[in-house]
């Protein structure tokens, strides 16, 4: 236990470990940010996603 309090410790001294901390709790905060906005504008998105699909297809068909 004493070993793993003593690493803890080290890793809370070192400025590597707390740039990495910092750097995945922006990524957190980001990736938290990007599926709020996914799940509010759901219903939306799917919707426009859907006509786009749609255009797409009609647009840009092979001849045949």
């Amino acid at each position: 236990m004493k070993a793993f309090v003593n690493s803890v410790r080290a890793f809370a001294r070192e400025e590597d470990g707390v740039a990495l901390t910092e750097y995945l709790i922006l990524l957190a905060l980001l990736v938290g940010g990007v599926i709020t906005a996914v799940t509010l504008a759901g219903t939306n998105l799917a919707a426009v996603w859907t006509a786009w699909a749609g255009w797409f297809t009609t647009e840009l068909a092979v001849p045949a």
